[in-house]
Protein backbone atom coordinates (compact mmCIF):
# COMPACT_ATOMS: atom_id res chain seq x y z
CA UNK A 1 0.00 0.00 0.00
CA UNK A 2 1.59 3.52 -0.78
CA UNK A 3 2.66 5.54 2.18
CA UNK A 4 0.20 8.00 1.41
CA UNK A 5 -2.57 6.14 2.07
CA UNK A 6 -1.53 4.29 4.75
CA UNK A 7 -2.39 5.55 8.88
CA UNK A 8 0.55 4.36 10.55
CA UNK A 9 -0.14 3.83 14.37
CA UNK A 10 3.02 5.44 15.59
CA UNK A 11 5.20 8.33 12.87
CA UNK A 12 8.35 8.36 14.12
CA UNK A 13 10.55 11.54 13.45
CA UNK A 14 14.51 10.79 14.30
CA UNK A 15 16.18 7.70 13.85
CA UNK A 16 18.70 7.99 16.65
CA UNK A 17 19.00 5.19 19.42
CA UNK A 18 15.66 6.49 20.60
CA UNK A 19 13.94 6.53 17.56
CA UNK A 20 15.48 3.10 16.68
CA UNK A 21 14.51 1.45 19.84
CA UNK A 22 11.03 3.54 20.05
CA UNK A 23 10.27 1.34 16.39
CA UNK A 24 11.24 -1.99 17.51
CA UNK A 25 9.40 -1.73 20.85
CA UNK A 26 6.16 -0.89 18.60
CA UNK A 27 6.53 -3.61 15.70
CA UNK A 28 7.14 -6.01 18.48
CA UNK A 29 4.10 -4.75 19.65
CA UNK A 30 2.56 -5.31 16.12
CA UNK A 31 2.33 -1.66 15.45
CA UNK A 32 2.49 -0.13 12.32
CA UNK A 33 5.29 2.51 12.03
CA UNK A 34 7.00 4.67 9.96
CA UNK A 35 10.02 6.07 10.89
CA UNK A 36 11.49 8.82 9.18
CA UNK A 37 15.28 9.96 9.63
CA UNK A 38 17.01 12.94 8.23
CA UNK A 39 20.60 11.39 9.32
CA UNK A 40 21.63 13.64 12.02
CA UNK A 41 22.18 11.79 15.34
CA UNK A 42 24.87 12.81 17.57
CA UNK A 43 25.47 9.40 17.91
CA UNK A 44 27.07 9.38 14.73
CA UNK A 45 30.58 11.50 15.93
CA UNK A 46 30.87 9.39 19.07
CA UNK A 47 34.46 7.17 17.84
CA UNK A 48 33.43 5.04 20.93
CA UNK A 49 30.67 5.26 23.79
CA UNK A 50 32.61 3.37 26.97
CA UNK A 51 29.28 4.56 28.86
CA UNK A 52 26.50 2.30 27.04
CA UNK A 53 25.49 -0.88 29.24
CA UNK A 54 26.78 -4.16 27.69
CA UNK A 55 29.32 -3.38 25.49
CA UNK A 56 32.53 -3.93 28.02
CA UNK A 57 35.23 -2.69 25.43
CA UNK A 58 32.60 0.31 23.91
CA UNK A 59 30.81 0.62 21.21
CA UNK A 60 31.28 2.78 18.34
CA UNK A 61 28.03 5.35 17.89
CA UNK A 62 27.62 4.33 14.17
CA UNK A 63 28.20 0.61 14.69
CA UNK A 64 25.46 1.24 17.66
CA UNK A 65 22.94 2.48 14.97
CA UNK A 66 23.56 0.04 12.43
CA UNK A 67 22.94 -3.03 15.28
CA UNK A 68 19.49 -1.40 16.40
CA UNK A 69 18.69 -0.36 12.51
CA UNK A 70 18.84 -4.58 11.71
CA UNK A 71 17.19 -5.20 15.18
CA UNK A 72 14.14 -3.28 13.59
CA UNK A 73 14.20 -4.98 10.13
CA UNK A 74 14.17 -8.37 11.79
CA UNK A 75 10.75 -7.29 13.02
CA UNK A 76 9.51 -5.65 9.69
CA UNK A 77 10.14 -2.23 10.00
CA UNK A 78 13.10 0.23 8.50
CA UNK A 79 14.47 3.35 8.35
CA UNK A 80 13.09 6.00 5.78
CA UNK A 81 15.71 8.22 4.72
CA UNK A 82 14.57 12.23 4.61
CA UNK A 83 12.77 14.64 6.11
CA UNK A 84 9.45 15.75 7.90
CA UNK A 85 9.00 19.07 6.75
CA UNK A 86 5.76 19.93 8.41
CA UNK A 87 3.82 18.45 10.98
CA UNK A 88 -0.43 19.53 11.62
CA UNK A 89 -3.27 17.74 12.56
CA UNK A 90 -6.37 17.24 9.98
CA UNK A 91 -9.36 15.57 10.96
CA UNK A 92 -8.00 14.02 14.17
CA UNK A 93 -4.86 12.47 12.97
CA UNK A 94 -1.25 13.93 12.39
CA UNK A 95 -0.15 14.63 9.16
CA UNK A 96 3.64 14.88 8.48
CA UNK A 97 4.79 16.13 5.01
CA UNK A 98 8.00 13.87 3.93
CA UNK A 99 10.43 14.53 1.89
CA UNK A 100 12.19 11.67 1.32
CA UNK A 101 16.28 11.75 0.55
CA UNK A 102 15.72 10.48 -3.19
CA UNK A 103 13.04 12.58 -4.20
CA UNK A 104 13.05 15.42 -6.68
CA UNK A 105 13.48 18.97 -5.15
CA UNK A 106 9.81 20.10 -3.70
CA UNK A 107 7.91 16.45 -3.87
CA UNK A 108 6.49 15.36 -0.83
CA UNK A 109 4.32 12.62 0.54
CA UNK A 110 1.95 13.19 3.17
CA UNK A 111 1.95 10.07 6.01
CA UNK A 112 -0.92 10.42 8.53
CA UNK A 113 -0.86 8.81 12.13
CA UNK A 114 -2.32 8.10 15.45
CA UNK A 115 0.49 9.13 17.21
CA UNK A 116 3.80 10.86 16.70
CA UNK A 117 7.16 10.42 18.98
CA UNK A 118 9.87 13.11 18.22
CA UNK A 119 13.30 11.62 18.84
CA UNK A 120 15.10 14.76 16.86
CA UNK A 121 17.69 15.60 19.44
CA UNK A 122 19.72 18.71 19.56
CA UNK A 123 21.55 21.13 17.34
CA UNK A 124 25.05 22.47 18.57
CA UNK A 125 25.89 25.55 19.20
CA UNK A 126 28.67 25.66 16.44
CA UNK A 127 32.45 24.19 17.10
CA UNK A 128 35.14 26.82 16.54
CA UNK A 129 37.86 24.48 16.37
CA UNK A 130 39.39 23.59 12.96
CA UNK A 131 39.01 20.41 11.40
CA UNK A 132 36.02 19.61 14.10
CA UNK A 133 34.78 16.16 12.57
CA UNK A 134 38.40 14.87 12.51
CA UNK A 135 38.83 16.41 16.56
CA UNK A 136 36.27 14.38 17.53
CA UNK A 137 36.69 11.50 16.14
CA UNK A 138 40.76 11.92 17.29
CA UNK A 139 39.23 12.13 20.58
CA UNK A 140 40.64 15.48 21.41
CA UNK A 141 37.66 17.51 21.21
CA UNK A 142 34.75 16.22 23.16
CA UNK A 143 30.95 17.11 23.68
CA UNK A 144 29.45 15.26 26.67
CA UNK A 145 31.42 15.53 29.94
CA UNK A 146 29.39 13.59 31.86
CA UNK A 147 29.73 10.68 28.73
CA UNK A 148 33.67 10.24 28.78
CA UNK A 149 34.92 12.41 31.54
CA UNK A 150 36.30 8.82 32.61
CA UNK A 151 38.14 8.48 29.32
CA UNK A 152 40.14 11.43 29.69
CA UNK A 153 41.58 10.64 33.02
CA UNK A 154 44.77 12.64 34.12
CA UNK A 155 45.02 14.64 31.04
CA UNK A 156 44.93 18.36 30.43
CA UNK A 157 41.75 19.27 30.07
CA UNK A 158 40.48 22.88 28.60
CA UNK A 159 37.10 24.02 29.10
CA UNK A 160 35.15 26.81 27.64
CA UNK A 161 32.98 28.48 30.05
CA UNK A 162 29.25 28.25 29.54
CA UNK A 163 26.03 30.58 28.98
CA UNK A 164 24.15 29.00 32.24
CA UNK A 165 26.19 27.58 35.39
CA UNK A 166 29.60 29.04 33.67
CA UNK A 167 32.16 26.75 36.09
CA UNK A 168 29.84 23.70 36.50
CA UNK A 169 31.50 21.70 33.95
CA UNK A 170 35.51 22.87 34.97
CA UNK A 171 34.25 21.77 38.19
CA UNK A 172 32.87 18.63 37.39
CA UNK A 173 36.04 17.32 35.61
CA UNK A 174 38.47 17.54 38.35
CA UNK A 175 36.67 14.34 39.23
CA UNK A 176 38.89 13.25 36.93
CA UNK A 177 42.22 14.89 36.24
CA UNK A 178 44.54 17.55 38.51
CA UNK A 179 45.02 19.35 35.31
CA UNK A 180 41.69 21.81 34.58
CA UNK A 181 41.89 25.11 33.15
CA UNK A 182 38.75 27.28 32.40
CA UNK A 183 38.39 29.69 29.62
CA UNK A 184 36.16 33.11 29.47
CA UNK A 185 34.58 33.13 25.60
CA UNK A 186 33.54 36.61 25.95
CA UNK A 187 35.46 40.36 27.17
CA UNK A 188 32.67 40.41 29.90
CA UNK A 189 33.35 37.94 32.54
CA UNK A 190 30.52 35.84 32.99
CA UNK A 191 32.05 35.00 36.53
CA UNK A 192 30.59 36.08 39.73
CA UNK A 193 33.02 36.35 43.21
CA UNK A 194 31.56 33.20 44.10
CA UNK A 195 32.50 31.02 41.04
CA UNK A 196 35.76 32.21 41.51
CA UNK A 197 36.18 31.50 44.93
CA UNK A 198 34.50 27.72 44.20
CA UNK A 199 37.56 27.42 41.23
CA UNK A 200 40.25 28.44 43.57
CA UNK A 201 39.20 25.89 46.46
CA UNK A 202 39.02 23.37 43.32
CA UNK A 203 42.37 24.11 42.17
CA UNK A 204 40.83 24.99 38.66
CA UNK A 205 43.08 27.46 36.67
CA UNK A 206 40.99 30.18 35.29
CA UNK A 207 42.17 31.94 31.91
CA UNK A 208 40.59 35.83 31.87
CA UNK A 209 41.64 36.93 27.95
CA UNK A 210 38.50 35.29 26.35
CA UNK A 211 39.40 32.67 23.81
CA UNK A 212 39.82 33.65 20.41
CA UNK A 213 39.93 30.12 18.73
CA UNK A 214 40.88 26.83 18.61
CA UNK A 215 43.39 25.15 16.83
CA UNK A 216 45.10 21.52 16.26
CA UNK A 217 48.91 20.48 16.85
CA UNK A 218 50.70 18.11 14.13
CA UNK A 219 49.64 15.22 17.13
CA UNK A 220 45.96 16.23 16.72
CA UNK A 221 45.85 17.78 20.31
CA UNK A 222 43.89 21.14 20.93
CA UNK A 223 45.65 24.73 21.06
CA UNK A 224 43.51 27.51 22.56
CA UNK A 225 44.61 31.07 21.64
CA UNK A 226 43.28 33.74 23.57
CA UNK A 227 42.64 37.58 22.72
CA UNK A 228 46.47 38.77 24.44
CA UNK A 229 48.37 36.66 22.24
CA UNK A 230 48.82 33.58 24.36
CA UNK A 231 48.70 30.13 22.91
CA UNK A 232 47.73 27.42 25.76
CA UNK A 233 47.76 23.46 25.10
CA UNK A 234 45.88 20.65 26.22
CA UNK A 235 45.11 17.08 25.82
CA UNK A 236 41.08 17.43 25.06
CA UNK A 237 38.59 20.24 25.12
CA UNK A 238 35.43 20.62 25.78
CA UNK A 239 33.68 23.94 24.35
CA UNK A 240 30.56 23.95 25.80
CA UNK A 241 29.15 26.08 23.53
CA UNK A 242 25.40 25.47 24.07
CA UNK A 243 22.51 23.59 22.34
CA UNK A 244 19.46 23.95 20.88
CA UNK A 245 16.62 21.05 20.49
CA UNK A 246 15.47 20.32 17.31
CA UNK A 247 11.28 20.84 18.48
CA UNK A 248 10.23 23.36 16.41
CA UNK A 249 7.67 20.32 14.36
CA UNK A 250 6.29 19.74 18.15
CA UNK A 251 6.19 23.55 19.26
CA UNK A 252 4.01 24.49 15.69
CA UNK A 253 1.45 22.76 17.65
CA UNK A 254 1.63 23.97 20.59
CA UNK A 255 3.63 21.61 22.65
CA UNK A 256 4.97 23.11 25.98
CA UNK A 257 9.06 24.23 25.93
CA UNK A 258 11.62 25.22 28.12
CA UNK A 259 15.26 26.90 28.37
CA UNK A 260 16.79 25.65 25.01
CA UNK A 261 13.43 25.04 23.32
CA UNK A 262 13.52 21.83 25.01
CA UNK A 263 10.15 19.80 25.43
CA UNK A 264 8.32 19.39 28.52
CA UNK A 265 7.01 15.95 28.92
CA UNK A 266 5.32 13.81 31.62
CA UNK A 267 6.42 10.50 33.10
CA UNK A 268 5.25 8.37 30.40
CA UNK A 269 7.09 11.08 27.64
CA UNK A 270 3.91 12.70 26.24
CA UNK A 271 4.24 16.51 25.52
CA UNK A 272 1.01 18.70 26.24
CA UNK A 273 -0.25 18.04 22.81
CA UNK A 274 -2.25 15.01 22.85
CA UNK A 275 -0.85 12.18 20.86
CA UNK A 276 2.18 13.37 20.24
CA UNK A 277 5.59 12.13 22.35
CA UNK A 278 8.53 12.69 22.49
CA UNK A 279 12.33 11.07 24.12
CA UNK A 280 15.65 11.88 24.31
CA UNK A 281 17.88 15.14 24.06
CA UNK A 282 15.19 16.78 22.46
CA UNK A 283 13.15 16.69 25.82
CA UNK A 284 14.49 18.36 28.97
CA UNK A 285 16.76 16.03 31.29
CA UNK A 286 19.96 14.12 30.89
CA UNK A 287 22.06 13.68 27.61
CA UNK A 288 22.63 10.28 27.69
CA UNK A 289 21.83 7.47 25.41
CA UNK A 290 20.66 5.01 27.96
CA UNK A 291 18.74 8.18 29.02
CA UNK A 292 16.92 7.82 25.53
CA UNK A 293 16.72 4.54 25.16
CA UNK A 294 14.49 3.88 28.72
CA UNK A 295 12.51 6.80 27.87
CA UNK A 296 11.85 5.28 24.31
CA UNK A 297 10.71 1.93 26.09
CA UNK A 298 8.53 4.07 28.24
CA UNK A 299 6.70 6.24 25.16
CA UNK A 300 6.31 2.80 22.92
CA UNK A 301 4.55 1.24 25.66
CA UNK A 302 2.02 3.77 26.41
CA UNK A 303 1.58 4.52 23.08
CA UNK A 304 0.72 0.75 22.59
CA UNK A 305 -1.72 0.92 25.55
CA UNK A 306 -3.44 4.28 24.56
CA UNK A 307 -4.22 2.93 20.99
CA UNK A 308 -6.70 0.83 20.30
CA UNK A 309 -5.88 -3.15 20.81
CA UNK A 310 -3.79 -4.73 18.14
CA UNK A 311 -6.05 -8.28 18.39
CA UNK A 312 -3.96 -10.90 16.82
CA UNK A 313 -6.38 -12.78 14.16
CA UNK A 314 -6.66 -16.23 14.33
CA UNK A 315 -4.18 -18.50 12.09
CA UNK A 316 -6.23 -19.90 8.63
CA UNK A 317 -5.89 -23.46 9.41
CA UNK A 318 -6.77 -26.39 7.55
CA UNK A 319 -10.45 -27.31 8.34
CA UNK A 320 -10.43 -31.00 10.30
CA UNK A 321 -11.47 -34.06 8.18
CA UNK A 322 -15.05 -35.09 8.95
CA UNK A 323 -16.53 -38.71 8.88
CA UNK A 324 -18.58 -39.82 5.61
CA UNK A 325 -22.08 -39.82 5.69
CA UNK A 326 -23.36 -43.14 6.86
CA UNK A 327 -19.87 -44.00 8.94
CA UNK A 328 -16.79 -43.11 10.15
CA UNK A 329 -13.66 -42.25 8.03
CA UNK A 330 -12.00 -44.64 6.75
CA UNK A 331 -8.12 -44.80 6.42
CA UNK A 332 -6.68 -44.59 3.10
Amino acid sequence: MPIQDQVYDCLIIGGGPGGLTAAIYLRRFTRSVALVDKGNSRLRLIPVSHNYPGFPEGVPGNVLLGNLSVQLERYGGSVMPGEIVDLRIEDGLFVGDYAAEDAPEGELTRIRAHTVLLATGVADGGLPIENWREAIAFGSLRLCPVCDGFDVMDKRIAVATADTNPVGHALFMRTFSADVTLFERGSASMLNDEDRRRLDAAGVRLIESPLLSVTLDASMKPVLHTEDGEDYSADVFYPMLGEKARSNLAAKLGARTAQCEELLVDAHQATSVPGLYAIGDVTVGLNQIAVATGGAARAAVRIHNQLPPALRRPPIRPSPLRPASGGPAQAG
